[in-house]
């Protein structure tokens, strides 16, 4: 019996025993945890926490521990490419507002101070700041047009569209100046109806922003083509030419707001830098996609990918 009662006590001892061991262990590993989060935060590094433990609610927490770091480090980086993106399209508005802005005012002065103009001079002077006045109007409407599609209850009605009539009707209306341009135009609509659900005013800004800035950045190239077909049920359109192109690391970064090529601060290449980063988010609106490829005095393209629809 006492040999018995003995065999007890030392059970219970080695017990006692095992959990002090345990709860030592877990306290150390929970205060390694700690330290080393503490560190990574401080120091705002990508590390995880590793830790060399068989217990598995430690495991579990070190995997919670660690989806909690990688959420707030992508929540860092969006802040830091935020910041980013909001000085650079600071200091591209500043820029396309300041310079016509300064025409307009060198104009006014002008119209104010000069005495000597003659009636047709004030004319010609009158026109040029007509025009100005309505390139920066449209300017600050693109700008409130691509902020009002950003916002989360923008909403764009949709219907079933004849991509086709589309795209024809976008096409006589730049044909004027297409050929102005000397362009030799290529375009290959189908005669069968290619149906999407989609915005017919959406898609008419898309295609003429697509088209302008294809004549406007390309025509060196001497082609302009259009190009609309059907692919496993997916309606294609693509606005291409054989220009100087887009070098490969701006390629990434048409679509942005207010991003515009070095040569686009040229006057005769003059944009906004707007445009594509509404047909960028018209199309999506649409529930399609919008993607760039480049190869210089080659061929450079915009395609729009839609899903088509039968009924």
């Amino acid at each position: 019996m006492v040999n018995f009662l003995y065999v007890i006590i030392i059970l219970l001892i080695v017990v006692i025993v095992i959990q002090y061991m345990s709860r030592r262990r877990s306290k150390a590993a929970v205060t390694d945890i700690s330290t080393k989060m503490d560190e990574i935060i401080r120091l705002e590094t990508a590390e995880k926490v590793l830790l060399p433990t068989g217990e598995q609610e430690l495991q579990q927490l070190l995997v919670q521990v660690n989806r909690l770091l990688d959420h707030n480090q992508k929540l860092s980086a969006d802040y830091i490419k935020a910041k980013d993106s909001l000085r650079k399209l600071i200091a591209n508005m500043s820029h396309d507002l300041k310079t016509p802005l300064t025409v307009i005012l060198g104009y006014v002065e002008k119209l104010r101070y000069a005495d000597h103009l003659t009636d047709e001079d004030r004319h010609v002077l009158m026109g040029r700041l007509h025009d100005k006045v309505w390139s920066l109007t449209g300017l600050l409407n693109q700008f409130f047009d691509l902020v009002k599609l950003e916002s989360d209850d923008y909403v764009v009605p949709l219907s079933k569209i004849s991509l086709n009539e589309i795209c024809k009707k976008n096409i006589l209306d730049f044909y004027e100046l297409l050929l102005e341009k000397k362009l030799q135009v290529e375009v290959a609509i189908p005669e069968r109806p290619l149906y999407i659900l989609g915005n017919e005013d959406a898609l008419n800004r898309v295609i003429s922003n697509l088209i302008s800035n294809s004549i406007r950045y390309g025509s060196d190239g001497g082609v302009f083509g259009l190009t609309l077909q059907e692919q496993d049920g997916i309606v294609i359109l693509e606005v291409w030419d054989k220009g100087k192109g887009i070098d490969e690391h701006d390629q990434a970064k048409v679509f942005e707001r207010l991003y515009t090529l070095d040569d686009a601060r040229n006057p005769q290449f003059q944009g906004s830098g707007l445009g594509l980063s509404i047909s960028k988010r018209l199309t999506e609106a649409m529930k399609g996609t919008i993607h760039l490829n480049s190869r210089p005095y080659e061929r450079t393209s915009f395609t729009c990918h839609f899903k088509q629809i039968a009924y």
